[in-house]
């Protein structure tokens, strides 16, 4: 196994488990700002893995990650201009990457059940149609 799939398998294992224990805090019945802090915490951490994976298949590509002010979303288009990701799966994770800079911006008490409830729910698919290019760029 070479560098480059290391490195993105432990990224693949740890957004899974970002994944359960978004699903457990999903669950929960009372959402108190403890359960919202923990849902904005597991979304972070699952587009962080996303970005992490995304910066490392750049990287292999010899091509150079931006350093803009601007340079997660400026990853997101580069991502799909050289064609690791689909602009579908671009426009979705262009959601998290919002969620994402509102989260490391806010307080916890501030996150909303409804503001993060289609995050929450389309993470799954967004996630497996992630998992299904990534693999489909590197064969």
């Amino acid at each position: 196994m070479d560098e480059l799939q290391k490195q993105v398998l432990a990224e693949k294992e740890n957004v899974e488990i970002a994944l359960e224990n978004l699903k457990l805090a999903k669950s929960r019945k009372e959402k108190t700002v403890i359960e919202l802090a923990a849902i904005g915490t597991f979304l972070h951490n699952i587009y962080n893995g996303i970005e992490n994976i995304l910066k490392r298949m750049v990287v292999a590509k010899n091509v150079e990650i931006p350093t803009s002010v601007t340079w997660h979303k400026d990853l997101l288009n580069l991502s799909l201009s050289i064609g690791i990701i689909s602009e579908n799966t671009c426009d979705d994770l262009y959601k998290y990457l919002t969620f994402r800079h509102f989260f490391i911006h806010a307080y916890g008490f501030m996150l909303e059940e409804a503001y993060m409830e289609d995050l929450v729910n389309d993470i799954p698919d967004v996630w497996s149609r992630f998992l299904k290019e990534i693999e489909d760029f590197k064969s």
